[in-house]
């Protein structure tokens, strides 16, 4: 019995040792995937400061596969983390986050050794998707 013991506990500690070393080295490890904004008001070249969409209903929609697509993986399934990446329930509401969640999206984020903990969306997701994503971001605060 002690044996079996043993061995189930070996088990788990070896399925949870290789799952937490995939885990840790998926964050960050993502290439960013375009998002199908159809159906939403094109914003144009110049980057909004605020969001254009909050409480849009389609934006919400979009957001959902876009986040799936390409937050997820670090930030969690329905913008609940893990523990790997920030939980992006906590961020600013409203127009004060607004500019810390672009930036960040945008630009992507790196250690100081170089290392890419965020991958840069700019220029792979439009406007319309980021501003999508932060929309369905927000709707999960009231949950």
């Amino acid at each position: 019995m002690r044996l079996i013991r043993g061995l189930a506990t070996c088990l788990t500690i070896s399925i949870a040792a290789i799952c937490g070393a995939s885990l840790a080295s998926a964050h960050g490890d993502v290439t960013p995937q375009p998002v199908d904004t159809t159906g939403l008001e094109p914003l144009g070249k110049e980057w909004r400061e605020t969001n254009p969409y909050r409480g849009n209903e389609r934006a919400i929609e979009i957001g959902i596969s876009g986040y799936a697509q390409n937050c997820a993986r670090c930030h969690g399934l329905q913008v609940i983390s893990g523990g790997l990446s920030p939980d992006l329930r906590y961020l600013d509401k409203g127009d004060e986050g607004d500019e810390w969640f672009m930036e960040r999206v945008r630009n992507g984020a790196k250690k100081s050794d170089g290392t890419t903990i965020m991958p840069a969306f700019e220029g792979v997701i439009s406007q319309e998707a980021i501003w999508a994503i932060r929309t369905y971001v927000e709707s999960k605060y009231e949950e």
